[in-house]
């Protein structure tokens, strides 16, 4: 069965909240006039991922003088990263262990940035609260906090499960609810200011040249050198990093069927008047009826010291409330307006958000908008290089679960590009990033992994088959 391709990013996308404060440096930015005829390295996309690769590669001696060039099809930061919800939560026991403990580095290193750097993206600490609303749901929960006990009593020890009405109501939450997990080590953030500011050093450091709004069309290949065509000309090279995660089958349709787009919907809404700041970042796990492998999720803007302090409370998911199609689908510039008003009234019932909520039916929205997440067939990031396709390299396939996998992940791929440069073997490479926990075993591409997953059924069967529990934070 052939899968369809994913479009390239739509020219005109919905407005993101987060995009409400561009960087005047990097809109419409082109390091220089022309696109560059070649270069070392070039870097597909300038999310999240996109961005730590080349911070790495700027923090590697071994890339010192190397020509780096970014492509992004819009504005800087303008994909998944600048219209995601705000976290960055690592999921402590819905894989592996290994991959728990990725996470929390991952979240850990993010936070090191920003601190080093003061950067000023709205970072805060805070735990992971997820609500769960029925029984069965949450037994299957204690199921696995239980199985994380045995395996890795560390990792079990920073997660809690509060099922008290009174404990639940301490975390606002609407005594409804059947039970919560609290997580340790999760984050809230701008993340499109955390990326603006990484692009804009890197480039102002003269390390990187970033060409914005030049669409990779294609990828053509011959011998060790890869030609990408774009609107604007061509520029060749022998080492391509595809930081395009829902994107991806664009330029790899071989990755049609392992990496599929899956449009979801946010919002920034305006708080009741006189409310109080949420103590934690939230999930909603079947709530209002939400299919349970679609999870809602929220983080909480500041009410004061930051530009535009509002309280803004930006809120995601509802993808059981839509009309729309969203498996398979890579247009951001369309809103469903049954998730839109779905999110617009869902948290008058599911948490007490205090302050003047009498009578008010539904919040009022600062913006609406949708992104393209990129679904892993097999639940896992891809990560490393893709098969058959010589100097081609891959991290991507969040499954809506970016921010706390793409720093580190970007960084797996640096190490796996310059340590292949210096002569070592690739597989003896990511089996040393794997022993050092620098890179989850079930990240790595490989072609018997592949042959793995299309053995699973396909994202769309397992979706509509609520197979895996999935959310977009």
């Amino acid at each position: 069965m052939k899968h369809p391709q994913a479009s390239l990013p739509t020219p005109t996308s919905t407005n993101s909240f987060w995009h409400s404060e561009p960087s005047k440096f990097l809109f419409g930015h082109r390091t220089t006039s022309e696109l560059p005829a070649e270069a070392d390295i070039v870097i597909v996309g300038s999310g999240i991922t996109g961005s730590s690769a080349a911070r790495f590669l700027a923090e590697d001696e071994r890339a010192k003088g190397k020509s780096i060039v970014m492509l992004e099809a819009r504005e800087a930061c303008w994909g998944a990263t600048g219209r995601n919800g705000g976290h960055c939560q690592p999921l402590l026991f819905d894989r592996s262990a290994e991959v728990a403990a990725f996470e929390l580095k991952n979240v850990s290193a993010v936070k090191s940035y920003v601190d080093a750097h003061d950067v000023p993206c709205e970072w805060r600490s805070v735990s992971g609260c997820r609500t769960f609303w029925s029984e069965s749901l949450l037994q299957e929960v204690e199921k696995e906090i239980e199985a994380l006990h045995k395996t890795d009593p560390e990792i079990a020890s920073q997660v809690s499960i509060i099922k008290d009405k009174e404990e639940l109501k301490k975390h606002r939450i609407n005594p409804a609810c059947v039970g919560a997990t609290l997580t340790k080590g999760a984050g809230s953030l701008w993340p499109y200011k955390l990326v603006s500011h990484i692009l804009e050093k890197l480039i102002t450091d003269g390390i990187l040249n970033l060409q914005t709004t030049t669409p990779v069309t294609e990828i053509t290949s011959s011998d060790s050198t890869h030609t990408l065509h774009t609107p604007r000309g061509t520029i060749k090279t022998p080492t391509i990093i595809l930081a395009t995660n829902g994107y991806t089958s664009a330029l790899i349709p071989d990755f049609a069927d392992l990496i599929v787009p899956v449009r979801g919907e946010m919002s920034a809404l305006f708080p009741p008047k006189n409310s109080t700041m949420l103590p934690d970042s939230y999930g909603m796990v079947g709530a209002l009826g939400q299919p349970p492998n679609a999870d809602d999720y929220l983080i909480q803007r500041p009410f004061s010291r930051v530009p535009n302090p509002a309280g803004h409370l930006m809120f995601g998911g509802g993808r059981g409330a839509g009309t729309l199609p969203t498996i398979g689908i890579s247009d951001d510039s369309i809103i469903d307006e049954g998730s839109a008003a779905y999110l617009r009234g869902a948290l008058l019932k599911i948490l007490d958000l205090g302050g003047e909520t009498e009578g008010l039916p539904e919040l009022l929205a600062a913006a609406q908008w949708t992104g393209i997440m990129g679904y892993s067939r097999d639940n896992h990031p891809w990560v490393g290089k893709v098969p058959d396709r010589e100097g081609i390299w891959l991290a991507g396939g969040y499954t809506g679960h970016g921010m706390p996998n793409g720093t580190l992940c970007g960084k797996a791929v640096v190490e796996m590009v310059l340590g292949e440069e210096e002569g070592r073997d690739v597989g003896a490479l990511q089996e040393e990033l794997v022993g050092k926990g620098e890179l989850p075993k079930s990240y790595v591409i490989s072609k018997e992994r592949i042959q793995r997953a299309r053995a699973l059924a396909t994202v769309e069967v397992q979706d509509r088959e609520e197979l895996n529990v999935k959310g977009w934070v």
